[in-house]
């Protein structure tokens, strides 16, 4: 078997929904599997699975085992040759993984091993997720990272690697860390270097099995070439408790890898201090009043039932032509909220409107095929939006 798409759910049924449609699209010609492994959830997660999605493997585990013990227990009964740890709030697009194997075959010149190959990631309004990319972060580089110096300084190398700012976005190269929420790499390298470490804290899994391949002389991608949707969730979610969270999962990984110096905590601890000091001001999630809706489909009815459920005048568009949409969200005073129909077009094609047509007036929701709810994320900070639209 050529691939297997391991996919850790906890609570995100509606987003499985759509990820797991993704990829059964983008591996329908392909010699591969799905795996679901469901960590305990309290809402219909298993149910939906076995009854949208009965020919796709799922592993009910009994409790909430965590992010690397539940990704090594998919791993566990995987058969493929390549894996992709695949989150469940992911939106791959059909080709996807044509073309990360494609790249996988035959990789750069010069490269004494692949390791692990990650993609562009993209948030729900079509805004390219910095993580994508990433360096080692060493005490000095995460104090970078917390402290916003990558943000005010972004050409320079001293403080840009922990973003791996000497790459473009659109440029293919190697890359230290790759994120967890795609990434493909031989199902041997992983059982080689043990898995995830089921010790890590929150957002250091990630980083620590990247490190790992590196140490065996292998070297990690940052594949440009293919885009993926990632809805981040209330993880991203900048306040004390995720300053925690990160100040420990930088410790574990300095503690198992380097020695913990007075320097790693005194970074960590100033800061600590800013990112406190720059966020305490900040509001939560803004809520947006939508001056206009544009439904991408070719269906009526769908029309009648989306102004029926927002009580309000919804243009339908047939083909999202540049011209058409072009005007319509540059010639809006007002916000926007654009639902592609993926009864009509692909996740490709919707991705690729979602990056072309990015704007800040504007929102993005899709309709899943075969679905009753629209699903999107106004910005990369919230738990992302489910609307029922009836049967």
């Amino acid at each position: 078997m050529q691939l297997s798409v391991i996919i850790l759910n906890y609570n995100v049924r509606y987003f499985l929904e759509q990820c797991v449609l993704s990829v059964e699209n983008a591996i329908q010609n392909m010699d591969a599997e799905i795996i679901v492994v469901d960590n305990n959830s309290s809402d219909d997660s298993c149910e939906m699975m076995k009854t949208r999605f009965p020919n796709v493997k799922l592993i009910e585990n009994k409790e909430n085992s965590g992010f690397p013990k539940g990704n090594n227990i998919g791993v566990a009964q995987a058969k493929g040759e390549y894996l992709c740890i695949l989150n469940p709030d992911t939106v791959v697009a059909e080709d996807t993984f044509v073309k990360i194997l494609q790249f996988c075959a035959v990789p750069p010149l010069g490269i004494r091993g692949l390791g692990i190959v990650g993609c562009k990631l993209v948030d729900g309004t079509g805004n390219f997720l910095p993580e994508s990319k990433r360096g080692v972060p060493t005490p000095f580089v995460a104090f970078t990272k917390i402290t916003g110096l990558y943000k005010l300084f972004p050409k320079s190398k001293t403080f840009g690697k922990y973003y791996a700012q000497h790459l473009n976005k659109n440029e293919t190269g190697k890359v230290d860390i790759l994120v967890g929420a795609f990434m493909v790499l031989k199902r041997e390298l992983y059982l080689e270097v043990g898995g995830f470490d089921e010790n890590c804290f929150m957002y250091s899994d990630d980083i620590d099995l990247s490190y790992m391949v590196l140490q065996k002389g292998k070297s990690n991608y940052y594949f440009h070439d293919t885009t993926v949707i990632h809805y981040k969730g209330e993880s991203t979610v900048k306040d004390g408790a995720y300053m925690k969270r990160f100040q420990e999962a930088m410790h574990f990984f300095y503690k198992k890898h380097f020695k913990v110096s007075f320097f790693f905590d005194i970074f960590m601890k100033i800061g600590a201090f800013l990112f406190v000091l720059l966020k305490k001001n900040k509001a939560g999630s803004v809520s947006r009043k939508i001056e206009e809706y544009i439904l991408f489909s070719e269906d009526e009815k769908l029309k009648t039932k989306v102004e029926n459920l927002f009580e309000t005048k919804v243009s339908l568009i047939h083909s999202p032509a540049k011209n058409n949409l072009n005007s319509l969200v540059h010639g809006s005073e007002g916000n926007i909220e654009i639902i592609f129909d993926n009864n009509f077009q692909s996740f490709k094609s919707i991705i690729e409107s979602m990056e072309r047509y990015k704007n800040p007036k504007c929102t993005f929701k899709i309709l899943p095929k075969n679905a009753n709810f629209i699903i999107g994320s106004n910005t990369s900070n919230d738990r992302g939006e489910v609307i029922k639209i009836g049967t």
